[in-house]
Formats: C-alpha cells, sequence, structure tokens
C-alpha cells in the first residue's frame, strides 16, 4: 500500500468541478456523454463506470455548481454548500485501488453510482478551498463576453480569468486602449 500526501483543496476535485460547470452551462460547453465520460477520465474518476443514464445527473451537479462559482457573497456560497452538505449522505474512508493516487480520502460509501461519490468529491474540496480562502480564488471569467467559471489553487492565489487566452485577450485590449488615448 503506498501512501500519498493529502492534497487538500489541490486534489482533482476542485479542477473536475471547474470542468463540469464550464462544460454543462458555458455557451461553448459540451455536455454530451462522451465528453462527460472524458472529464472523468481527464480528472481522475472511475469514467469507466459512467452508464449513459447518469449524464443528466452530472448536468444537474453542474448547474448547481454554476451558482456556487457566481456567488460574490460568502455567506450565500456558504449557504449553498451547506445546503449540498446536508443532500448527500457522506461516509469518509481511506481507500488504496493500488493505483498511483496511492492511500486517499473517498468521501461517498464505496456502493454508491459515480453520480454520487463525484458530487461528494467536487463538493468536499470546494469547502476545502473556500475554508482556506474564502471567495477570492473562485468566480466567473473576467474576460469580456466569457462564461466559462474558474477556480485558482495557485500560490498567488491572483487568477481572475478562466484560461491564459481569456487573459491574454484582455490584457492586448487594455494595452491597445491605453495607446490609443496616449
Amino acid at each position: 500500500m503506498r501512501i500519498s500526501g493529502y492534497s487538500g483543496y489541490k486534489s482533482h476535485g476542485v479542477a473536475a468541478a471547474v470542468a463540469l460547470v464550464n462544460a454543462v452551462t458555458s455557451r461553448d460547453g459540451d455536455d454530451s456523454e462522451d465528453a462527460l465520460r472524458g472529464l472523468l477520465r481527464d480528472h481522475g474518476f472511475f469514467w469507466h463506470q459512467f452508464e449513459p443514464g447518469h449524464a443528466e445527473a452530472f448536468r444537474e451537479w453542474g448547474r448547481v455548481l454554476r451558482r456556487f462559482f457566481e456567488a460574490t457573497d460568502l455567506e450565500a456560497a456558504v449557504d449553498l454548500l451547506n445546503e449540498q452538505l446536508l443532500s448527500i449522505p457522506m461516509h469518509p474512508h481511506l481507500a488504496d485501488h493500488g493505483d498511483p493516487a496511492g492511500l486517499h480520502i473517498h468521501y461517498a460509501p464505496p456502493s454508491a453510482v459515480l453520480p454520487h461519490r463525484f458530487r461528494a468529491t467536487t463538493l468536499m474540496n470546494l469547502s476545502e478551498l473556500v475554508c482556506e480562502y474564502g471567495l477570492n480564488r473562485t468566480g466567473v471569467c473576467a474576460a469580456e463576453g466569457c462564461d466559462r467559471v474558474y477556480a485558482d489553487t495557485s500560490r498567488s492565489g491572483r487568477r481572475r480569468f478562466c484560461s491564459e487566452s481569456c487573459a491574454n485577450r484582455t490584457n492586448v485590449a487594455a494595452f491597445r486602449a491605453r495607446k490609443r488615448r496616449s
């Protein structure tokens, strides 16, 4: 049994939550069954357990989480997270699948279906992020016309864009606007 370091908010659950919200709720998102299966695979979930009937549960969870990323008031975000924490039976336990992940924490019971396990993990990891940093590291992209969400797990915590391309586009536009004024 390999022991892994506890990664807290930096776990794959935060990135998976962002990816799901963007897939389900953004204008350029893709919430098809294949895209959802790929999202699970890319973020270290047991994607091979995805069944077509699970797609709507993932879509619904993405819509719920969107409200969290749009929250600008800590109390409202905490209320949403607490409401969801009460709605999901949690049974934290240690697990080791014999893979590179090593020993780690699962939040849902071992018998839970994939959507339930995904909800529990993303919910706990977002809750850890909020406990550590408040809402200073989550939000909707600051680029004009972009509706994608982000979560910043970097050391500096200064991110305000969903991607480097949105940040670069905004910075170039601001630079050109300054040049025109001078």
